[in-house]
């Protein structure tokens, strides 16, 4: 006989604390539940059930085979359920949290193709620039540029971007191009007001060196859009991400101020809890994700 159908038998018989009543539940005839558990109990070689005219009760090896096989059966459960979850379709409320630059240049205009494709799914999207506690604030994943450094969360790359010191060409004509890095420290920069580390830069040297440049920065804003347009009016150097200044690079707006340095590439990931699987409709948007990015970044936007 099925081992897991012993098993069920006899855990029901326990639960239900008879015969006839754990007939009723598995939906089977009281004979059926009895051959199944005699035949558990001589392949143990064991007795599992203390059996009288009123009651039936586990005995102590069968109490504590009670408990092992009640796991084994919630598990088996589980794992059917996970099968059937991975094969439904998408549906509820997908809540994420995604960085605001990012969020309002591409993720805002795409995001009603991806409700079409499943109009079963709600979507309920944050835009903030700092990591939220996914589990503990409700979201079902994030959208994080940059290195990941919480390791207890599942993290998918869908695609990279760049980041570059940009200026007018109007701003370096004025006040002269930076040969070095350790020129900036003489020049207008504009900086992210939500940086961990405050107005401090971090970039690669020509020489591989990661160098830090400290400024209090002539503007400091918190939105990228915003210092982007401060760049393109002449109003100092930014460090931006390529999605944001690719279009301005393209039309001369801006400039790569040293363009010896050593390209900076950011992955940009789409991270969620940690799990025994992934809900699909997490599934479904990061599938979405890799499709549409697939020939975007880290240059090409």
């Amino acid at each position: 006989m099925d081992r897991l159908t012993e098993m069920e038998a006899f855990a029901t018989v326990v639960d239900q604390g008879g015969f006839t009543d754990a007939a009723r539940k598995l939906g089977i005839s009281k004979s059926a539940v009895s051959k199944h558990v005699s035949s558990l109990e001589a392949r143990l070689g064991a007795r599992l059930l203390n059996r009288t005219t009123r009651r039936v009760s586990p005995t102590d090896i069968g109490l504590i085979y009670y408990d092992r096989a009640r796991r084994v059966l919630n598990d088996a459960g589980e794992a059917d359920s996970i099968v059937t979850a991975m094969q439904s379709e998408p549906s509820g409320m997908l809540r994420m949290s995604v960085p605001t630059d990012f969020g309002v240049s591409y993720l805002s205009t795409m995001i009603g193709q991806f409700m079409q494709n499943y109009p079963e799914v709600t979507v309920n999207m944050v835009l903030k620039n700092r990591h939220v506690e996914l589990i503990s604030e409700g979201f079902d994943m994030a959208i994080r540029i940059g290195e990941q450094e919480d390791s207890s969360l599942r993290a998918r790359r869908f695609c990279q971007t760049t980041q570059r010191l940009v200026a007018s060409p109007e701003y370096l004509a004025r006040q002269g191009r930076p040969a070095r890095i350790d020129d900036l420290t003489d020049h207008r920069l504009l900086h992210y007001s939500t940086q961990a580390s405050g107005n401090v830069w971090k970039i690669t040297a020509p020489t591989g060196e990661l160098r830090q440049v400290r400024s209090s920065g002539w503007l400091t804003v918190n939105d990228g859009r915003s210092l982007l347009d401060a760049a393109v009016a002449g109003l100092g150097i930014a460090y931006l991400p390529s999605f944001l200044y690719h279009e301005a690079l393209r039309e001369g707006l801006v400039e790569d101020v040293i363009p010896d340095l050593p390209r900076e590439v950011q992955g940009i990931y789409a991270v969620y809890p940690p799990g025994r699987f992934t809900q699909p409709k997490v599934r479904a948007f990061i599938d979405f994700l890799v499709e549409r990015f697939a020939d975007l970044g880290p240059d090409t936007w």
